[in-house]
């Protein structure tokens, strides 16, 4: 018994891990049970990640480990190993891309649970990760060891189907209406943006996936994958995969941080907010949505709580907001204590008075509470959270 990880044989302009490591299971012997495969998401600004930040995993029992190494050892030169070196360039972002870079490795014992608490919110290095029994390959061993040490705790699945290699560069066929039947599924999660009322299963770019159903137990996203692919609506799949993933756990987040803002710019076209605060800077991305909204209706002195990551550059990307305290915003005039108006100057020094009863009344002001766009917890729509996001209706949940 042990456990088999691979990482980054894949690249914007093509490739996929999901796919080689589900061939490679496809290639094991009988005589090899294979457990419940893992789809892991990391840190998502990892300099060197390639299109993903998903690292896969699986555990193997076999009665001849070695034996089985052998095998594993001759799949990788003759299967994996030449995916090493490719490279394209991206349209959609300004971060250098990185050639791919294929690892694999192999534990007689699962390691330990630390480096996928790390690899999940910093930049990890192999120098730190556990020492394998077997290793293949260079970078991508980083996440294949993170994906081995993930604990699993809270889970969710996602059934990955890939597609027929004559319909790459095509576009993706798949049955809207079978995609608006699971959406109503209780089980299906982010499989349709409620507000757009677009799919967000089918992937973008190169990828030979064809599509990937997102679910809270095994057998929905099993059932909703084969209801797509059987539709005579849907081009015809290659094969599919469920994986328990650590999709939407919210794993990454540590304890909430309260900040006090001490200066903002909201960028003029793409309307990011980037906050200045007594604790170090943040960001607030447009497509965020309510917490763009929020952070761009924040002045100097409000204080506010966040959930987010911090990037390589020590940036926080805010997540999860909410507001604890607001300074005023402006003032007013109080109101006449007789007929409910609002009072008026009578000049300089002069003092203030009613405009219908003539009632007249000290000079003085009356601070106006703000109340901002949004009360409690809010985080972004559906389309704009990270993986690992774990909505806020399912705080609580185990």
């Amino acid at each position: 018994m042990g456990w088999l990880g691979l990482d980054d044989t894949d690249h914007l302009g093509g490739g996929c891990t999901t796919q080689v490591f589900d061939a490679l299971l496809r290639s094991l012997p009988s005589w090899v049970k294979v457990g419940q495969p893992r789809l892991v998401r990391l840190w998502p600004f990892a300099e060197n990640r390639t299109r993903g930040n998903a690292a896969l995993g699986v555990e193997l029992t076999c009665e001849d480990e070695s034996k089985l190494i052998s095998i594993l050892d001759a799949y990788w030169t003759s299967d994996i190993e030449g995916l090493e070196g490719f490279v394209s360039p991206s349209t959609m972002s300004s971060r250098v891309q990185v050639t791919s870079s294929p690892g694999m490795v192999w534990f007689s014992k699962k390691p330990d649970a630390i480096y996928y608490q790390r690899a999940i919110r910093q930049e990890v290095t192999l120098e730190e990760a556990p020492v394998a029994t077997k290793s293949w390959g260079e970078r991508g061993r980083i996440g294949a060891v993170a994906a081995l040490s993930w604990p699993a705790g809270r889970v969710t699945y996602e059934a990955i189907a890939w597609r027929e290699p004559q319909y790459y560069g095509k576009p993706r066929a798949i049955d809207d209406a079978i995609i608006h039947e699971i959406d109503a599924w209780p089980d299906i999660v982010f499989s349709r943006d409620p507000r757009k009322g677009t799919s967000l299963i089918a992937p973008r770019g190169q990828s030979p996936v064809l599509f990937g159903v997102r679910a809270r137990t095994y057998k929905a996203a099993e059932e909703a994958a084969r209801l797509l692919f059987s539709s005579d609506g849907t081009e015809e799949v290659q094969c599919h995969r469920v994986f328990v993933t650590n999709q939407a756990s919210g794993d990454h987040l540590g304890c909430s941080i309260e900040a006090t803002l001490l200066d903002s710019d909201v960028h003029p076209q793409r309307k990011h907010a980037r906050l200045e605060t007594d604790v170090g800077p943040m960001v607030a991305f447009f497509e965020g949505g309510p917490v763009n909204k929020l952070a761009r209706w924040l002045v100097p002195g409000d204080r506010f709580e966040v959930r987010g990551l911090i990037d390589h550059q020590g940036v926080l990307h805010i997540e999860q907001i909410r507001i604890t305290s607001c300074v005023t915003r402006q003032k007013q005039r109080p109101c006449c204590e007789d007929c409910g108006l609002r009072l008026k100057s009578m000049g300089a020094d002069q003092g203030l008075r009613c405009p219908s009863c003539r009632r007249r009344y000290e000079d003085g002001w009356v601070e106006i509470v703000p109340e901002p766009p949004f009360r409690g917890w809010v985080e972004p729509s559906i389309d704009a959270r990270r993986h690992l996001a774990r909505p806020l209706d399912w705080a609580d949940e185990k």
